[in-house]
């Protein structure tokens, strides 16, 4: 590792033993990265002095900021929270807003100032958040006014309210010089988002920053500066970092932050505001398929569809009603971002794609021997990010052999194209079958009463475990016992009648993550 520029070397103490980590590869000459580099200058600095100054970098609600803009005012940040909040080089910093211009500002000038951000969603509580703080060792917060509540109890050493920064940076001086990080100081600490049960915090580098945008952003959706960018996903989240952040603002371009974009917000927002390229959860793609939104996404260049599996059905129908390429990506957090995608060129209908530039992927068994193509098997992935838990054994089991084992089940076919098949969690074990809950779901969701349905494995006295869905109906559908009885002879008709869901349960919604992930894990104690 190269020499750290942080002070305070929490993070870097606290980094897996090398011995530890992920095989990091750097094929692409994009990702030859020098041994010093501050990602917020990479993105913002640098466009500028490349001649965006005066292109619009951020929409938000009430707010429109030209490159100019946005650098004086994270330069400004960075000056009050080095002179007057006291953060110095490696000090954590939580983050807490709603998707804002200001939560950008505030995010860059964190890592500009040589501080690790701490991005967190307005959703949590307080014993998350202290949950948070305390694995982390956060000794610094800034929050949006509107969510102080929770966050004041936290222990901290400092508590910065969004009022307070807007006061404080009215007088701070616009010109701030970078803190000269390493390449591989910590840039960020991004917690999971609890889809699998507690969440963990990832560390990622300045230069994993860069690295996703060098291949996802470069190599799969190649955005010009005349693109638009807008989504769903928080920035909380690595998903949202990327595509409502470091993509846009890498490639010279824009993004709409909302502070909230349900499916039907968002598809106004697409229309009215001109978005070219849109990322969301398959989910909110499925909704805005309605007639009352599809005509509003038509004037999308590209839709990045990420967050948990694409069902075949629903790209279809998409591709039918929109025309629109269709982008589905898969990528973790300890991924910092997508490695594994569809291009919008020969992609096959259901496939999740072919690695993404810079990353290798294998279908693996539990030896991390590669598997005959059509062979289902653990998914391996090694490239230039990689999974660097904070303080955490769960590292072995995520990092073994130098490959990241992200938990999904795949089979890659004679082409290279990866199918995906289930999380691990996800196969449900009956009488000696393996049935895959998400191939149950795809079919399910192929039913005209069925909006949105999630299968998971149910304990069974005879065998063993049972696939039980949960389904949320159309509007004017209602449940009953024949509905229950037509769905099961539906899924028999469509996949193997071994597979049918032999328990159905209906609820009004699905539990789900901000970024509109489902939680099966929630689903298995009901």
């Amino acid at each position: 590792m190269h020499p750290s520029a942080h002070f305070d070397s929490f993070t870097r103490d606290n980094l897996p033993a090398e011995v530890e980590w992920p095989e990091l590869t750097f094929d692409l000459p994009e990702l030859q990265y020098a041994p010093h580099l501050n990602c917020a200058v990479e993105l913002l600095d640098k466009q500028v002095q490349s001649g965006h100054a005066d292109r619009i970098a951020i929409r938000g609600q009430d707010d429109t900021w030209t490159y100019r803009d946005l650098l004086e005012k994270v330069n400004r940040i960075a000056n009050c929270l080095v002179n007057e909040v006291g953060i110095v080089p490696g000090n954590r910093v939580l983050l807490r807003f709603p998707n804002s211009p200001l939560f950008a500002a505030c995010y860059l000038a964190v890592l500009k100032c040589g501080a690790v951000a701490i991005p967190t969603m307005p959703l949590l509580r307080k014993s998350e958040l202290s949950a948070i703080v305390a694995k982390a060792r956060a000794q610094f917060a800034i929050c949006d006014t509107r969510l102080l509540d929770e966050a004041q109890s936290l222990s901290l050493e400092r508590l910065v309210s969004s009022d307070e920064i807007l006061e404080r940076m009215a007088t701070a001086s616009k010109e701030y010089a970078a803190v000269e990080t390493a390449s591989d100081d910590v840039a960020l600490i991004a917690f999971t988002s609890g889809t699998t049960g507690k969440p963990k915090g990832c560390m990622h580098f300045h230069r994993d920053v860069m690295s996703m945008c060098h291949t996802v952003s470069t190599h799969v959706l190649k955005p010009t500066p005349d693109d638009v960018f807008i989504g769903s996903p928080p920035l909380a989240f690595t998903f949202g970092l990327g595509g409502l952040l470091a993509f846009p603002l890498h490639a010279g371009a824009s993004t709409i932050l909302l502070e909230a974009a349900p499916p039907p917000v968002l598809a106004d927002a697409i229309q009215s505001m001109g978005a070219t390229i849109s990322f969301t959860a398959p989910t909110a793609y499925k909704v805005m398929l309605s007639d009352e939104h599809v005509g509003k996404v038509s004037g999308l260049r590209i839709a990045v569809s990420a967050g948990e599996h694409l069902p075949k059905p629903v790209y279809l129908e998409w591709m039918e009603k929109t025309g629109v390429p269709m982008i589905d990506g898969l990528g973790a957090t300890e991924m910092i971002h997508i490695f594994l995608s569809t291009t919008g060129r020969n992609d096959k209908p259901g496939s999740t794609g072919v690695p993404t530039a810079g990353y290798e992927v294998r279908v693996v068994d539990e030896q991390l021997n590669e598997l005959p193509a059509g062979e289902e098997g653990l998914l391996a992935v090694r490239g230039p990010t990689g999974c660097k838990y904070l303080d955490d054994p769960r590292q072995s089991d995520y990092v073994k052999g130098g490959w990241n084992l992200t938990g999904d089940v795949f089979r890659c076919d004679e082409d290279g194209h990866y199918w995906y098949v289930a999380r691990g969690d996800d196969m449900i074990i009956s009488s000696g079958y393996n049935i895959s809950g998400p191939e149950v779901e795809e079919a399910l969701l192929g039913h005209g009463a069925v909006a949105e349905c999630a299968v998971v494995a149910a304990p069974d006295p005879d065998r063993g475990h049972v696939p039980k869905a949960f389904v949320v109906l159309r509007a004017g559908q209602s449940a009953s016992d024949e509905l229950t009885k037509e769905l099961q002879d539906f899924v028999k008709q469509a996949i193997a009648p071994f597979k049918y869901p032999r328990q159905v349960e209906y609820i009004d919604a699905l539990p789900k993550t901000q970024t509109g992930k489902i939680q099966r894990y929630a689903l298995r104690s009901v």
